[in-house]
């Protein structure tokens, strides 16, 4: 019988990243202190896995086992809302970007595919560009995204992706530094928020390549 394949997110390691074979994975991580990694049997998985912390995976209850106190206390959802999400095939590869209406999950916005780019890159011009259609049309409505790494990164007001700048991906770091520049310049006060995958599903926004 076939062995089944297997995908490989490294959140800690001398690399990081989804790696499509163990011994890809085991150089990333070979004599690497506190490394994090963790296996998962589909593409879509380790890609939806990399957008999120490793503690969500290691010794936490999947979504189908939070308990009715959990669900309490992480509380409904808010629907006076946008949700953004990005989607890239490949980590770097083809990345897309999108923001809808959370209740009705029409389309707001919708931006590429891009050539080269990576899921932490989209998920944070998509924060961006929420937040800059917020602030245009003068919303109170709040922000979710899945992603905690790009709501640091917009806290910080830099992308800190290690993917390099070539002619494949110019047009994405134009929109990265335009995304900067915004967040510089521009004082908005729409809260951004996690989205609780865990309680209420996959975001309103997700691209469905699961």
């Amino acid at each position: 019988m076939a062995t089944k394949k297997k995908y490989y997110v490294v959140w800690k390691g001398r690399r990081v990243g989804i790696f499509n074979n163990w011994n890809a994975c085991k150089e990333a991580i070979s004599g690497y202190t506190g490394a994090q990694y963790k296996s998962f049997l589909s593409y879509e998985e380790a890609q939806e896995a990399f957008k999120n912390p490793y503690t969500a995976y290691r010794g936490k209850k999947k979504k189908s086992q939070l308990s009715p106190k959990e669900k309490m206390m992480i509380g409904e959802i808010n629907f006076h809302s946008i949700a953004v999400d990005a989607a890239s095939s490949g980590n770097p590869g083809v990345m897309e970007y999108r923001g809808v209406d959370t209740r009705t999950r029409k389309v707001l916005f919708h931006v590429g595919p891009f050539e080269q780019a990576t899921n932490n890159i989209g998920e944070f011009l998509a924060i961006v560009h929420g937040l800059a259609f917020l602030h245009q049309h003068k919303s109170d409505r709040i922000l979710y995204t899945d992603s905690r790494t790009a709501i640091s990164w917009v806290r910080q007001k830099k992308c800190k992706t290690t993917l390099k700048r070539t002619s494949k991906n110019d047009k994405v770091f134009q929109l990265i530094e335009r995304a900067i520049q915004w967040l510089e310049n521009t004082h908005y006060s729409t809260p951004i928020v996690k989205w609780e995958t865990m309680a209420w599903g996959e975001i309103p926004a997700d691209f469905g390549r699961k």
